[in-house]
């Protein structure tokens, strides 16, 4: 039936094409809105099952996206701008998706304006949405539970330094 060599060639490729996408994305989602941390550690995780590069820097990844969280419900003011950027977000979205007519100050072409429609609206909404559940989750664990990111980092067997794997 189906050659076992073959398949296994096609599965690496195609974790290989997701993983370098994730990558991608998170890159630039660093830079645009979205859970660039978050995108980018998913990608070295998939690209470190057949790199160990990838594996070494994903330990790095994984210590600054929860030291962010962390910090990130340190203070009030902190909470209510993450808060709000996060709803503003949704609310990008949802206006990027109606798509409303081009201002007149535009000074492109229509069809520049706000171009991408619901596919780009669905992942700023998807975006505001998981940052919205991620600052949850970090109110939950580091400002009102009792977790510190020493424990985080021993109970996920993060590494101080890259190189040095478990």
């Amino acid at each position: 039936m189906g050659d076992n060599g073959s398949s296994s060639k096609a599965t690496r490729i195609g974790l290989e094409i997701l993983g370098w996408l994730l990558v991608a994305a998170g890159v630039a989602a660093l830079i645009l809105p979205g859970p660039g941390l978050l995108l980018l550690a998913l990608g070295l995780w998939v690209l470190a099952k057949n790199y160990e590069w990838a594996d070494r820097l994903l330990d790095p990844v994984k210590r600054a996206a929860y030291r962010g969280a962390a910090e990130g419900v340190k203070s009030w003011p902190r909470i209510i701008m993450s808060t709000t950027l996060a709803l503003g977000l949704i609310a990008v979205g949802v206006i990027w998706g109606i798509r409303p007519a081009a201002p007149g100050w535009w000074p492109l072409a229509e069809k520049w304006w706000l171009f991408g429609g619901w596919g780009t609206g669905v992942f700023l909404i998807f975006s505001g949405l998981l940052a919205l559940g991620l600052l949850g989750w970090s109110m939950k664990n580091f400002r009102y539970g009792t977790m510190t990111l020493d424990e985080l980092y021993r109970d996920q067997k993060l590494n101080e330094r890259p190189g040095r794997r478990r």
